[in-house]
């Protein structure tokens, strides 16, 4: 980051907030990245930014397990479901 930004934001009735523009274009928050927030002992409230990850397999080789498959469309399948 190249300098410091501050702005604040108003909690909705749902409990959801807006991150301010400036805050989002110094820290690099994309749509899919996360923000991880802790509260200490004394209530202070920081928050991390979590960049989504793409392509973070893509480095890998295929395994072959003898039989055919398909991940998109098995990834989700309980042990003895079809």
């Amino acid at each position: 980051m190249s300098h410091e930004v501050e702005d604040e934001t108003t909690v909705n009735e749902s409990y959801s907030v807006t991150v301010p523009a400036a805050v989002r274009r110094e820290a690099g928050v994309e749509a899919g990245d996360k923000l991880r927030w802790h509260v200490d002992e004394n209530g202070k409230i920081s928050v991390e930014l979590v960049k989504q990850q793409y392509g973070a397999f893509s480095q890998l080789d295929p395994v072959d397990i003898g039989e055919p498959s398909n991940a998109a469309e098995d990834h989700d399948l309980i042990a003895g479901d079809t």
